[in-house]
């Protein structure tokens, strides 16, 4: 598996890969941006290694600590952080959960001490904006699935190189298990010879 720095060097050198391909795709300049924003932020801060004590985990700073039940919850490498697309949206549905704890929280101060500034009218607020910018909305997503895949990618094929290494081509087939054979029952035939009993004899008088 790569270390940290070599998937940052990965992002790096393949941010400008993926601006050039989504310009040339959708041909719009801040459509790109929100593509290639959210692949920097999946592949450097928000990838599948949230799951360990990794470089992504560190770079959230005061705020890591937000993924300690994440990283409880899932194994290294498991399908749920390292798959595709769900990966991604199951760190976003934690995030989103944790900002629904925020804003909970934030309502009952609003209540006790009856303050003007309302969270739930930003919230309602925020979610005008998103309606009405769903385009570079999908087009953020589509960066931090980008930067999820290409994590998992250079891990699978890390990982598949190895094998390769020290296995050679064998460790690259599928693996047949082979069919046990049934044996087949046979009944034996005695060949010992049948006793016949002897017949009791009539005493004559």
């Amino acid at each position: 598996m790569p270390s940290g720095h070599t998937h940052d060097r990965i992002t790096l050198w393949s941010l400008p890969i993926v601006t050039s391909l989504s310009y040339g795709l959708i041909n719009s300049t801040h459509l790109t941006l929100f593509v290639s924003g959210g692949f920097l932020f999946s592949g450097l801060m928000f990838g599948p290694d949230l799951d360990i004590n990794s470089r992504q985990f560190q770079r959230w700073g005061w705020f890591k600590w937000l993924w300690r039940p994440y990283q409880t919850s899932l194994n290294h490498r498991s399908f749920l952080s390292h798959g595709p697309i769900i990966g991604t949206a199951l760190r976003l549905l934690y995030l989103l959960t944790w900002l629904g704890v925020v804003i909970v929280f934030g309502l009952i101060i609003d209540k006790l001490l009856g303050l003007e500034w309302s969270i739930l009218g930003f919230v309602e607020s925020l979610w005008r904006s998103l309606s009405l910018h769903y385009q570079e909305v999908i087009a953020l997503l589509v960066g931090l699935e980008l930067g999820a895949m290409s994590h998992s990618v250079s891990d699978w094929s890390s990982s598949v190189y190895k094998r390769f290494k020290t296995k050679g081509l064998s460790s690259l087939l599928p693996k047949i298990k082979p069919q046990k054979q049934r044996r087949k029952s046979t009944t034996r035939k005695s060949t010992s010879p049948k006793v016949v009993p002897p017949r009791s004899r009539r005493t004559q008088k």
